[in-house]
């Protein structure tokens, strides 16, 4: 089986073919074909978002496509930055932009109110077939201050609570385990396994 990762991020290609790679399917990205269009993430949610990718480019390919949105909710936020993670301090904003932005929005907020949660909607869709979606979500808190060098994004600012570190702190192989992302490829996996259709 071939299945389309829909990302040009070579760090989440690795993941997804590390997973998938004992099921013999051969996972491939966005740069084997270089002339898609952008596909504009325009829904309210996380899941929809996803599936309009993997629609998208399934149409446009006729390969199987593994789609993901996902971001962090801040419940003192009333769920922001939500679907606008990436690009919450405006277009072409970086994780630091992203990061200060938060910080001022949470700036006076106790540490006891200001819970988080990353969310991941991963969507499949293959050819005349029923898209399915599959869902990851990993709790914490929003540190008033970055802590550790790794991860990307909300990382360093988000502190998961059974390990006393952030994101940014634990090992990749730690990270990867827990992570919203992580618990949404497990089960595209063994969805894959079990042959469903």
């Amino acid at each position: 089986m071939e299945l389309l990762v829909a990302t040009r991020n070579g760090g989440k290609l690795k993941e997804i073919r590390r997973l998938l790679g004992d099921l013999g399917i051969a996972v491939k990205g966005l740069d084997a074909f270089p002339d898609l269009p952008e596909v504009e993430e325009d829904g309210a949610t996380f899941a929809e978002n996803a599936v309009k990718k993997a629609e998208t480019v399934c149409r446009l390919t006729g390969v199987a496509t593994l789609a993901d949105d996902s971001g962090l909710a801040v419940a003192a936020l009333d769920g922001a930055p939500g679907v606008y993670s990436a690009r919450y301090a405006g277009a072409g904003a970086t994780d630091a932009d992203n990061n200060r932005k938060l910080l001022a929005a949470l700036a006076g907020v106790p540490d006891k109110e200001r819970q988080g949660a990353f969310h991941c909607a991963m969507a499949l869709a293959r050819p005349d077939t029923e898209t399915h979606v599959f869902h990851g979500r990993v709790e914490g808190l929003i540190l008033d201050g970055a802590r550790g060098e790794g991860g990307f994004g909300y990382d360093p600012l988000f502190l998961v609570r059974e390990y006393g570190k952030t994101m940014a702190e634990l090992p990749l192989e730690v990270k990867n385990r827990i992570s919203h992302r992580g618990q949404a490829l497990r089960q595209v996996v063994e969805f894959l396994k079990g042959g469903e259709e």
